[in-house]
């Protein structure tokens, strides 16, 4: 790896060095038992608990030597310019479904009010209808006088790892699967575009927001340097994995074979990466449940700007087997695959690991059984406290945005 790499994955495991996070703020206050299932939450997470937890989080990876970039340290960077900073809100407006003129207007004189920093909290925490008196002055607030905000919260914010994936030295910005997410690959769009760090890398984008179907950067993973897995999954859809084939595959990034796990569409396994991490060289965590339904495809390039798509027969050991190179598999299911301890570790993502190394990992403190069976594989774990970071329903690789790794 050179010392200039902006961005470079090329492996789940590889020394992790630079990481985007977002510590969660107020949007997580702005979560009321009405909107939950509208803004993808099941839960209400405590704030102040929930903040201290993340920071629990960036101290392990600091401490292990990992550059910790946050998500609105970036975005205010990169708005900096007057033209960037309106083209930004623009298309915000535009993505939050904000046509009306007058609304738009009345937000722009309190945004001119604020530093840059204040503005992107703003924006990300929601802006609540009592918080700009002249807006009730409008037709569109009577009409719809009893919905609290002008703007949503974005209380997903902090699963960074959903509206980009670095793939090699590329980048997908992703089409997220619901309305309330897509306005949080914004942020990184405008960061790869205008931050001083990325902008003029010619930073290659595998998969642009403006698709038409979904991919969301929990289903990618990076086995190696020549095989993604990618999950046809709740979030994301076949149509996407071939479009983002085509563009990566056999270019010069090395990458082969894309391996497409077919996974049930359901809430608890949302993401491939809720039901399956790579924790070491031939060491996968796993959700016991996904194994017996799960069909894997591999897709690899064809002639004149085709796909060759193979349905496999093999079990998930030989299909890893085979696409990685390795002599062994080993398989770790989450909490041992227990009738309850199993789908209740499952829930709060016993299965979703981040690795800052091979064989080194990021986990929950409340899967203890799941972390107990991955210390007793030789797996060194760093538990983090997880009591309301856990509501949301995502782990610790949901939360982290790898921007560079070590080659394996």
């Amino acid at each position: 790896m050179s010392d200039t790499d902006i961005l470079r994955v090329t492996s789940e495991i590889g020394k992790l060095r630079t990481v985007l996070l977002h510590r969660p703020g107020k949007e997580l206050e702005n979560l009321t038992p009405d909107l939950m299932g509208k803004l993808l939450f099941d839960e209400i997470p405590y704030l102040e608990v929930a903040a201290r937890e993340h920071d629990a989080f960036a101290q392990v990876l600091k401490e292990q030597g990992v550059e910790v970039l946050y998500l609105e340290d970036l975005i205010v960077q990169a708005i900096e310019d007057t033209d960037v900073k309106a083209d930004f809100l623009e298309a915000f407006f535009s993505e939050a479904m904000l046509m009306d003129q007058r609304v738009k207007e009345i937000l722009l004189e309190s945004f001119e009010q604020w530093d840059h920093l204040t503005l992107i909290k703003k924006i990300m925490t929601g802006i609540r209808k009592q918080e700009l008196p002249n807006y009730t002055k409008s037709l569109t607030h009577l009409v719809d006088r009893s919905y609290p905000f002008i703007l949503d919260p974005m209380p997903n914010l902090y699963f960074t790892r959903d509206p980009a994936a670095t793939i090699g030295h590329g980048i997908t910005l992703n089409k997220m699967k619901t309305a309330t997410r897509n306005r949080e690959t914004l942020f990184i769009k405008y960061i790869i575009q205008h931050h001083p760090r990325f902008k003029n890398q010619n930073i290659p984008i595998w998969f642009n927001r403006e698709q038409e179907t979904s991919l969301e950067g929990g289903d990618i993973l990076i086995l190696n340097h020549e095989v993604l897995a990618i999950g046809i999954s709740e979030r994301t859809e076949a149509a996407s994995i071939e479009e983002l084939a085509l563009r990566i595959l056999d270019k010069h990034e090395g990458f082969k074979t894309i391996l497409a796990f077919n996974i049930p569409k359901k809430r608890a396994y949302m993401h491939l990466d809720t039901v399956f991490t790579m924790v070491d060289y031939h060491t996968f965590t796993i959700h016991h449940d996904i194994e017996s339904p799960l069909t894997i495809f591999s897709i690899t390039k064809g002639e004149e700007n085709t796909l060759k798509i193979v349905e496999e027969t093999a079990t998930l050991e030989d299909i890893l087997k085979k696409y990685l190179n390795l002599s062994k598999v080993i398989l770790i299911p989450c909490a041992g695959g227990d009738k309850i301890d199993g789908p209740r570790e499952q829930w709060n993502d016993g299965s979703n690991t981040l690795a800052i190394a091979p064989g080194e990992v990021v986990v929950y403190s409340r899967n203890y059984v799941t972390n107990q069976l991955l210390r007793d594989h030789g797996i060194k774990t760093h538990i983090i406290p997880s009591s309301e970071l856990s509501r949301g329903r995502g782990g610790p690789r949901c939360m982290s945005m790898p921007l560079v790794r070590d080659d394996l």
